[in-house]
């Protein structure tokens, strides 16, 4: 499982602290997959990338005792001086992963050509979302991360492989969804939490999140 314990978040703005989470504890069980409503702005993705070990909160204990994903379209994990080829295989070796089947899989996936083997820094935004998202295919995880802010790619052969392979992927594994839109969240979780200034609302059902962020929204 997931767990935050009394974890708080904030940024200073150069006016004003904005406070992300203010003591929240929660735990995302394996098999129940989790979805979080909130408006623009405020801290989804900070809150992606502390589940993933990217940030760290300021306060309090994330404790992650199953595989957690990095983030879907996280393209932080890339050196950009290397090729496709070389981070593949250095993060394979990372999660302990056979380099020869990550560099393999992802040479099939990404059909980046011999852009696979050129460095990363000279990629489009959409080639290097492609092999971010093989990156994450090739690896598995318990629990899968994603941001509705993330990057995509518009190459549609891309789009049907990858596709295909996640919803395959996900219906054996755990899912964590930031969206600020309630259709989003539908097509993944059952269960839902609602995010406001800087407090984690959980409930048992989306459609009871939905009712407190409609409130919230248009109140």
């Amino acid at each position: 499982m997931l767990e935050f314990e009394n974890v708080s978040k904030s940024f200073w703005t150069g006016k004003q602290r904005k406070i992300i989470l203010d003591q929240a504890s929660f735990t995302v069980e394996l098999g129940n997959s989790l979805g979080i409503l909130a408006p623009n702005g405020t801290g989804k993705t900070t809150i992606i990338n502390m589940m993933a070990g990217l940030e760290k909160p300021d306060e309090g204990a994330i404790r992650r005792n199953c595989r957690v994903s990095f983030p879907l379209g996280f393209m932080g994990g890339l050196v950009a001086k290397h090729n496709a080829k070389e981070n593949a295989r250095y993060i394979a070796q990372l999660y302990g992963l056979d380099p020869d089947y990550v560099e393999a899989f992802c040479r099939w996936l990404c059909n980046l050509d011999e852009y696979f083997d050129m460095p990363v820094g000279t990629y489009s935004s959409g080639m290097k979302a492609r092999l971010n998202f093989a990156l994450l295919l090739a690896l598995d995880f318990d629990i899968y991360l994603i941001d509705e802010g993330m990057p995509s790619t518009t190459d549609v052969t891309f789009n049907k492989r990858a596709g295909s392979i996640l919803r395959d992927r996900l219906k054996a594994a755990t899912i964590v969804v930031v969206s600020h839109q309630a259709q989003t969240l539908e097509k993944f979780c059952r269960s839902a939490a609602v995010l406001r200034d800087g407090k984690l609302h959980m409930f048992d059902t989306l459609e009871e999140a939905k009712a407190l962020y409609d409130y919230q929204t248009q109140g």
